[in-house]
């Protein structure tokens, strides 16, 4: 069921990836980079980052192909994607509920300390999507006000609470991923933001 939904999940992101890359006007091989790393960056860096190899796409390099793809098919029906905007919020939520429980399995797996195993969820559900607005030259939604970070932060607290008192692995992963989804669609649907900070240098 996990692998299930970890193929909609990249094929999900690419799509949306290759939109963005699509309003900075890049071409098809700018796209399938972005939907790539996207898609894929999130487990990347972590992996690097906890030192866990081979990477996903190195192990499975049909995933490269999977995303690259769904990209090239996002560009080539571009006009009819634009109505499928609330569909893509709905799987966006799913690619980050889902990235973050596996985050959270991998740092499990390797006995990590129960801080790094949150961490893990957070940077595998939210990473991609920082490297995609980076390279596109916008504020990573990560560091705006919708509630984005702290949703993963919810899954996998929920995931590894329920692990830690020996729920069973399938009921805490379906368990931890509906209430993430419900809470970033209800985020979407009422406008929950987190508190700002607003500083003005009133001395100049």
């Amino acid at each position: 069921m996990l692998l299930a939904l970890y193929l909609i999940a990249i094929t999900a992101e690419a799509m949306t990836a290759a939109l963005a890359a699509g309003r900075r006007d890049m071409d098809w091989i700018g796209v399938c980079i972005i939907a790539c790393v996207t898609a894929l960056g999130g487990g990347s860096v972590r992996d690097v980052l906890l030192g866990h190899y081979p990477l996903t796409w190195v192990m499975h390099p049909e995933y490269l192909w999977i995303t690259a793809a769904a990209a090239l098919l996002t560009a080539l029906a571009a006009p009819v994607m634009r109505h499928l905007h609330r569909l893509f919020l709905l799987l966006d939520a799913l690619g980050l509920v889902v990235f973050t429980v596996i985050g959270c399995q991998v740092a499990l797996g390797m006995q990590l300390p129960i801080t790094v195993v949150l961490v893990s969820g957070m940077i595998t559900g939210c990473a991609g999507g920082v490297l995609r607005d980076v390279l596109c030259n916008d504020i990573p939604l990560l560091l705006r006000k919708e509630l984005y970070a702290s949703v993963s932060v919810v899954t996998g607290g929920l995931f590894i609470g329920s692990q830690h008192f020996g729920a069973n692995l399938n009921a805490s992963m379906v368990g931890a991923m509906l209430v993430g989804l419900v809470f970033r669609l209800l985020a979407l649907r009422f406008n929950w933001q987190m508190p700002k900070f607003v500083y003005r240098d009133e001395w100049r």
